[in-house]
């Protein structure tokens, strides 16, 4: 896996983690990146397939303890 670790960095992209479903057939990647091009670039050196790209931020349980309600 360093291969991938560096040829994602050529093009400023960190690989967060993986999620696979029960059946291993579907897997869903989240990437920290400049663009979705930066990202399918990445997966592209790495010969990996992108059906799909959304951008996402982060929710926090945490944000919300002690916000009014």
């Amino acid at each position: 896996m360093s291969g991938v670790v560096e040829q994602n960095g050529q093009v400023g992209v960190t690989w967060v983690q993986s999620f696979v479903t029960s059946d291993h057939r579907r897997t869903f990647c989240v990437y920290d990146g400049p663009n979705p091009e930066a990202i399918r670039e990445a997966a592209g050196l790495n010969g990996f397939p992108v059906t799909g790209i959304s951008e996402v931020s982060v929710l926090d349980p945490y944000f919300y303890v002690g916000s009014p309600g």
